[in-house]
């Protein structure tokens, strides 16, 4: 890929870190509050120029490939990433919140942090993804799910805000488990450029699945190996323990080998946190939001997902089964996919249902959110990367 092209990728995401520090600013001081607004006018400036520098990157890559570049695992992610910036920027001028710059645009990064872990050249389409439909779906999807982005995060901030941390309890440490989940995914990103980009580790290893010989190569050293499996390279650490009989599917071994390198570096990342600030993380961050006003964060999640939820409906739904006819010749296949799409269908059908027809608003609001994208990125990373399938990526 040119490095022209890259390069208004790379200005994208450092301009996005400039503006997550003014955001900070708005929220960290606010005895001056022409101080805090300035500062607000800097970020949402910054994150637009970020965002006009990304979706230049976008449109030079679509010319580049000769299709829209939405058809891997980089590509994919990548403009999720940036479809939550979008989301963003347009919630920010309807609700002037500088609070969502602050974790909006963090999550937004980690997000393109882990698009970049996986190979960024542009690829011939294969004849299945040979269609405007395929498209028309992924970016629906993508945007969907950038507008639901925004409701985790308002509910992350609301749960923040609103739990109380003087006390230990049930909601104090849900809401930890929800922070220590953002340090594996931190976790994840810091072990693969390590092992991966720094260090160019690799190792490989034969093994027999279903009756045939497969090579694996891992890119980081091998705590789990494959059952039965050979080592190639005889200089090369030898696998500690071996992946379960149940994880089957293309590089099962190499994929659950790094969960165990992510689930290690993000604990220790949380326990270094934890050290430093000298108490959970939510606790430590809670007096920062002291200013946020509970009732906005409320109707910001509501919004967010009654309008991501009627285009989730479109692109992951009825596009996907268009695409999916013309692809494969049937409208549904119980892909595994296909499987966990209609289950976040169904989940904020019931989000909407539940706040409505039966009150829940508030705290009972942000949980669900916080779920909901939870499932999104089970979506995303589980099972596109580790379940067996049509929709399974290298």
């Amino acid at each position: 890929m040119s490095t022209s092209i890259t390069t208004f990728y790379v200005i994208g995401i450092v301009l996005y870190l400039v503006a997550t520090l003014f955001f900070a600013n708005t929220v960290r001081d606010k005895r001056s509050k022409s101080g805090a607004g300035k500062s607000g006018t800097y970020g949402i400036v910054i994150t637009i120029l970020g965002f006009i520098s990304h979706l230049i990157y976008f449109i030079l890559r679509w010319i580049a490939g000769g299709h829209a570049p939405v058809s891997n695992m980089f590509e994919f992610v990548t403009f999720l990433g940036i479809s939550i910036v979008l989301a963003f920027i347009i919630l920010y001028f309807i609700y002037r919140a500088d609070v969502l710059g602050l974790f909006a645009l963090p999550i937004a990064l980690i997000i393109l942090a882990f698009a970049s872990m996986f190979p960024t050249e542009i690829s011939p389409l294969v004849p299945s993804l040979q269609s405007h439909w395929l498209y028309i779906h992924v970016i629906t999807v993508s945007l969907s799910q950038g507008i639901l982005a925004i409701s985790f995060v308002t509910g992350i901030i609301y749960l923040v805000k609103a739990v109380d941390q003087s006390v230990r309890s049930k909601r104090t440490f849900w809401l930890e488990v929800i922070m220590f989940s953002l340090f594996l995914v931190a976790g994840f990103v810091a072990s693969t450029v390590l092992f991966s980009k720094v260090m160019d580790y690799s190792a490989s290893f034969t093994y027999v699945e279903n009756e045939r010989e497969v090579t694996v190569e891992y890119h980081m050293p091998p705590i789990a190996g494959p059952q039965n499996g050979e080592a190639v390279d005889v200089d090369k650490m030898e696998p500690l323990i071996t992946t379960p009989n149940w994880m089957q599917g293309k590089d099962a071994p190499r994929k659950f080998n790094t969960v165990i390198w992510s689930f290690i570096f993000g604990s220790l990342f949380y326990i270094i946190a934890r050290i430093s600030m000298r108490k959970r993380v939510a606790a430590w961050i809670q007096p920062y939001l002291k200013n946020a006003k509970l009732d906005l964060l409320d109707e910001i999640t509501y919004r967010a997902i009654a309008i991501g939820f009627p285009l989730f409906t479109l692109g992951g739904l009825i596009f996907a089964a268009i695409w999916a006819q013309i692809a494969w010749d049937r409208f549904w296949g119980w892909d595994p996919k296909e499987v966990w799409a209609l289950i976040t269908w169904f989940f904020y059908a019931a989000f909407l249902h539940l706040r409505l027809s039966r009150g829940w608003h508030g705290e009972k609001s942000a949980w669900l959110a916080v779920v909901g994208f939870a499932i999104i990125m089970f979506n995303i990373i589980v099972v596109n990367l580790v379940l067996a399938g049509l929709h399974s990526y290298a």
